[in-house]
């Protein structure tokens, strides 16, 4: 079902009748027609002194390209834990109109776990996405025009680490030059997800620390080795204020009216995967339960939310949900190829216990990965139409083995939340035991060991090899006083690690880091991988081929 059909079946509440559910008043928003709006701050303050609901995070074992489900669990797990008769809300990320566009087409869920209204949500929502990349490249333009007019600070060209970014994937735009004077150079575009000022903004707690992050971006570097700060430039304000409004959280609502918060939206595989810090603490002070999405798999999304994120935030969840699915579990132990835009072959999709033991291994790991942050796991098997149910089932009784605290088969992608009122039942027994919550590493750990306690323990690497700028890098770091930075890996979602051919459980690798990047205003660095593209490509067949808008109806169709 797509989600025009969904829309056209369950007809959407009004937003305030939505925000009524969570204990927010019409004064409390800024409402963008009938379905979505943005929560203003006095709703923050009104509800500081609220009792604080479980934080429980979604996240996956390494999926087919296709996915796995993570968003579409997430939102049928809030629905579930509504029909049972509990306040919960659903934070998600918004999607990315490079994708949307590209490879994976929307991203709001699928069938009846959705969140509308799906167009709005997948093209524009209220703006933030452009906002972001307004602000990205007017500090861009103030480094150029800085040097233009005489570069009164000495920032050294070829030290530029700022580049341009868009929203759109376009690999012709990996490499570009700029200028064609003394200053010209070589820079690229990242895409607005990969944006630092996109991580800010995910980051921040309120406008003061919005503002205090985007004065440290670190834009470039003068002689000898001083870095070049936006607020040097004297763009900070400027920049603060392109986002003043895309801080405010956006409340939008699920295919059975309940509340949802869509806000920023941080790639998981190059950024740090999570949605923002402003919308989980509204929806912690609204809710008994708030259910989150950390982008991709654990070794991925989840590392991020418990190292990066929680300990900005300083929240903590009481319970993690592992998605898997049988095809990709079959996909790990060599059951046959998957490739996006293709029909997954019968060796996936139909019975194959061979290849479903096999690749087994792929969601030990990650059950092992959740664990190692002192966090209870439940196992959400995602199920399809013609999933064997024995094989289901077996899935379920080995992750009990393996150190998973529940495990349960959800169909809400088919049934809503009814479909998946089971794993609400283990969620809510798996939160009410006793999380004993801890990061990964030490934030005062050198750069180099916390890269390699990330690569070893969640990854399985056997070693970490470094490239001969990345040494450098990682001097500089240390010598500008940023060695206590926590760690963003960028890498493959594909596999546990750098090589997304290499499925199951890999074991005895070399992760190659080839670039260790500054993103002192987001408050971490960035170690990309072998392989790692910051800007993407389209594929042969690019999504955007099939989207249109009825010219009789003006709906807009092919979107899903």
């Amino acid at each position: 079902m797509t989600g025009s059909e969904v829309l056209r079946v369950d007809q959407p509440l009004h937003i305030q009748d939505v925000a009524a559910q969570i204990g927010l008043s019409k004064e409390d928003l800024d409402c963008y027609g009938k379905y979505k709006a943005k929560v203003l701050p006095s709703a923050f303050r009104r509800l500081e002194g609220n009792s604080q609901g479980k934080y429980i995070l979604v996240t996956a074992i390494n999926p087919t390209p296709l996915g796995e489900g993570k968003t579409t669990t997430s939102i049928g797990l809030t629905m579930g834990l509504c029909r049972l008769g509990h306040r919960a809300v659903v934070t998600l990320r918004q999607p990315s109109l490079g994708p949307v566009f590209g490879i994976k087409g929307g991203g709001t869920g699928g069938g009846r776990s959705q969140i509308v209204p799906m167009d709005e949500i997948n093209l524009h929502l209220t703006g933030d996405a452009h906002a972001v990349a307004a602000s990205h490249n007017l500090l861009s333009a103030f480094v150029d025009n800085h040097i233009f007019h005489g570069n009164a600070l000495g920032i050294d060209p070829a030290s530029i680490t700022w580049p341009r970014v868009g929203s759109i994937s376009d690999r012709a735009l990996r490499g570009i030059v700029l200028g064609d004077g003394p200053g010209r150079r070589n820079s690229q575009f990242v895409i607005t997800e990969a944006s630092e000022v996109m991580a800010v903004l995910a980051l921040s707690a309120h406008h003061a620390d919005l503002r205090k992050r985007l004065a440290e971006i670190v834009v470039g570097f003068a002689s000898p080795r001083r870095p070049v700060r936006a607020e040097e430039l004297g763009c900070a304000g400027s920049m603060s204020v392109l986002l003043k409004d895309a801080l405010l959280p956006n409340l939008v609502q699920t295919t059975e009216g309940t509340p949802a918060f869509v806000h920023t939206g941080p790639f998981g595989n190059i950024a740090h995967g999570n949605c923002s810090i402003v919308s989980d603490f509204l929806a912690l002070r609204c809710a008994e339960y708030v259910v989150t999405e950390a982008g991709f798999g654990s070794d991925l999304g989840a590392e991020k939310f418990f190292n990066i994120k929680c300990r900005i935030s300083g929240l903590k969840p009481a319970a993690v949900v592992v998605v898997a699915t049988l095809r990709a579990l079959k996909l790990h132990g060599g059951g046959g190829p998957a490739k996006a835009g293709s029909a997954l072959p019968d060796s996936l999709t139909g019975p194959n216990r061979q290849a479903l033991e096999k690749g087994f291994c792929n969601l030990i790991q990650h059950i092992e990965n959740v664990r190692a942050h002192g966090v209870p796991v439940v196992v959400a098997l995602n199920a399809f139409k013609d999933d064997p149910v024995d094989e289901l089932e077996w899935v379920c009784r080995e992750s009990l083995k393996v150190g998973a605290k529940e495990a349960a088969i959800s169909t809400h992608y088919a049934e809503g939340g009814r479909g998946s009122e089971e794993l609400a039942h283990a969620i809510v027994r798996a939160a009410d035991q006793q999380a004993e919550f801890t990061h990964l590493y030490d934030q005062s750990w050198p750069i180099k060991k916390k890269i390699e306690t990330i690569a070893m323990r969640m990854y399985g690497a056997a070693a970490v090899s470094y490239e001969a700028n990345v040494e450098h890098q990682i001097s500089m770091a240390e010598e500008m006083g940023y060695a206590q930075l926590p760690v963003c890996m960028a890498k493959t979602a594909l596999s546990l690690s750098h090589d997304p051919m290499l499925k199951g459980r890999p074991k005895n690798f070399t992760l190659p880091v080839t670039e260790v990047r500054l993103l002192a205003g987001a408050g971490f660095l960035t170690a990309v991988c072998s392989g790692m593209q910051l800007m993407p490509g389209l594929p042969k067949r690019p999504a955007g081929e099939r989207i249109d808008c009825d010219p009789l109806t003006g709906q807009v169709v092919g979107l899903f």
